[in-house]
């Protein structure tokens, strides 16, 4: 396993289209770091750059203390598994595993070690003799793994490996590709615009947008203390509930929809700097719940009601626009019902109009 350092990465292709902006990202040697972000974020870009696939335009990429200026793909020590499985059809498992190995001239019992170590790592020693088209999509993507941990490298990179599969054998490989990296511990990276893909497998997430890292920590920080906007409405499901208010000349109050809504001190003293300011407030829908209907407080009427089985998630109609929250299967509205709800104000979170960078983070 390697160090795999970024420092102001960027890049530039024709007519100018500025891929990747200025990133610069240290990842530790053992560690899975996800490089999550939408489409056109230039997340591929940038794996594809540490692979060697891509030139960097500007900046530099260091594997192992290693420049990479100059070294090319194959020389780099690092085994790539994309979103296409990309087997020989007409190879067996064993075959296709082996095949780089061949190329690289190792022994046969060197080879028969590594793809033996393998295949039994991966559940994949009884379907040696088979060929891609007698497995299953999670089978044959499990080969595309071997074929790529045979190789032995210092870093593993994922080019959204899991996009092919359906949404049952996604969570079955998450958690496969999830267990071996706590068995073997060697560096990944990788790369989705599944924002529940890089929850559940990264020891740490780096959301990208247009180019450019907006935020890098583990999956809680970057939940519950997204650096911006843009973060906080990418990571979670349902995504979180933004709505526009100004904060009162007194601070006392958030005035928005015509109401006023009443601010608990801690509150009032992270939005100290705002009174009179007009800023985006953003809660969650597990920081949403029924309350009181009294005079003053934010009312609403449930317009749809979503089972998910242990929870339930209803959309609200209210005066500061549509929201989401998530209950309880015991406390849920009647479609058409009125009711008081309550935001959970240690957990609220408040962002630059302008900028739409944090001001106040949440406890």
């Amino acid at each position: 396993m390697a160090a795999v350092e970024l420092l102001n990465v960027g890049k530039t292709y024709d007519r100018d289209r500025e891929a990747v902006r200025d990133v610069s990202l240290q990842i530790e040697p053992g560690e899975l770091v996800v490089l999550v972000g939408p489409s056109g974020c230039g997340k591929s870009s940038l794996l594809r750059m540490i692979a060697g696939l891509e030139e960097v335009t500007t900046g530099s990429i260091t594997i192992g203390g290693r420049p990479t200026d100059g070294v090319a793909a194959k020389d780099r020590d690092v085994a790539m598994v994309f979103q296409n499985y990309a087997l020989y059809p007409h190879f067996t498992v064993f075959e296709n595993m082996a095949f780089g190995l061949r190329m690289r001239k190792l022994s046969a019992d060197e080879i028969r070690r590594r793809v033996g170590a393998t295949s039994e790592l991966l559940g994949l020693r009884e379907h040696l003799e088979r060929r891609p088209r007698e497995l299953s999509g999670g089978e044959r993507q499990r080969v595309a793994l071997g074929r790529a941990m045979v190789r032995e490298p210092k870093v593993f990179l994922f080019d959204e490996p899991l996009s092919n599969l359906d949404a049952k054998l996604r969570v079955h490989m998450r958690a496969e590709i999830k267990r071996l990296h706590q068995r073997v511990r060697t560096t990944m990276i990788y790369v989705t615009h599944d924002q529940v893909e890089a929850m559940t497998l990264g020891d740490r997430i780096a959301v990208m947008n247009a180019g450019r890292l907006q935020q890098v920590g583990d999956p809680f920080t970057i939940y519950r203390r997204p650096a911006n906007r843009f973060v906080a409405e990418f990571v979670g499901t349902p995504s979180i509930n933004v709505f526009q208010a100004r904060v009162a000349e007194t601070g006392a109050a958030l005035e928005a929809g015509g109401l006023s809504l009443a601010l608990p001190d801690p509150v009032r003293r992270r939005l100290a700097a705002m009174r009179g300011r007009t800023v985006d407030v953003g809660v969650r829908p597990e920081h949403l719940r029924i309350g009181p209907a009294a005079e003053g407080a934010l009312v609403a009427e449930a317009e749809v009601i979503e089972p998910l089985g242990s929870e339930v998630l209803v959309h609200w109609k209210s005066p500061i626009g549509p929201l989401i929250s998530r209950v309880s299967d015991g406390s849920i509205p009647a479609v058409g019902m009125r009711t008081g709800l309550v935001l959970e104000w240690d957990a609220v979170h408040f962002f630059d109009v302008e900028s739409r960078d944090t001001i106040a983070v949440a406890g």
